[in-house]
């Protein structure tokens, strides 16, 4: 009989990239994670020997922690939690387990970037889809600044952020991929979802209206989000809820129609 704080990989699976996923905290040992790696996406690892310090990460969130095998490790953190009242899932069959289901993404740890990314301002396609990605797949409490083109060189130097979608940037376009694509390829996040959410932003992107018929109405919606706030944040904040929407429509709605939709 599985525990009652127990969460199995396909559980998992369908909270990563959205807004509802937990806090996910990889207890593994540096021996195995030599071995393996590779993160579940938004993971971040900690000691497991530093139980006080789990305890004040954790806090009131919703977390599931998550070791090499689902044994030990992740079960006692767990148990030690629940005597100081702090409710934490463990993941079954930890991290070994997640590779072997059908679909999961993991990240390699060595491409773990941030917590601080800037790009240019007025952001209007890009611009908001990569912000999306990071904050879903690598670090929720990612923080994204917007300058003036000019200064996103300096600022990043200056503040030791990571630039995006510019020149000098790491992302960015390349040939007829734009950055949200450079992204998926860094951090080696592949699923059908996501590839079908890249070509529609891609498409929008660089005009490229042919890709898919959402392409159009994604440019149309941005551009009006844009016109509707002069700050970035509030344009970013409801970006996000807006490709929330798209990325629950590329996992599962695709197939949808109006008419199905009346008729549900």
């Amino acid at each position: 009989m599985p525990a009652p704080n127990e969460i199995t990989a396909k559980q998992l699976l369908r909270t990563i990239g959205t807004a509802h996923a937990p806090l996910i905290v990889d207890l593994s040992i540096d021996e195995d994670h030599a071995a393996h790696p590779y993160l579940i996406p938004t993971a971040q690892r900690h000691p497991h020997t530093d139980l006080h310090g789990l305890a004040e990460l954790i806090g009131t969130r919703r977390a599931v922690l998550v070791c090499q095998k689902g044994g030990k490790i992740s079960q006692g953190a767990a148990a030690w939690l629940a005597s100081e009242g702090i409710h934490a899932d463990y993941l079954a069959g930890g991290n070994l387990g997640w590779l072997d289901t059908p679909d999961s993404l993991r990240i390699p740890a060595t491409a773990m970037r941030g917590p601080l990314w800037v790009t240019r301002h007025r952001p209007k396609i890009d611009r908001i889809a990569c912000p999306w990605l990071i904050r879903r797949f690598i670090d929720p409490g990612a923080r994204i600044l917007f300058v003036s083109p000019r200064e996103v060189e300096a600022v990043a130097e200056r503040f030791g952020a990571t630039p995006f979608d510019t020149d000098i940037a790491p992302f960015t376009h390349h040939g007829d991929l734009c950055t949200f694509d450079a992204f998926l390829a860094h951090f080696e996040l592949r699923s059908p979802a996501l590839e079908r959410l890249a070509t529609v932003i891609r498409g929008a992107d660089t005009d490229e209206w042919d890709a898919h018929p959402a392409c159009a109405g994604l440019l149309a919606i941005s551009v009006g989000l844009s016109r509707l706030h002069k700050s970035d944040q509030d344009q970013l904040d409801d970006g996000m809820i807006l490709y929330d929407a798209l990325y629950r429509w590329a996992r599962d709605g695709f197939e949808e129609t109006h008419a199905d939709g009346a008729a549900a």
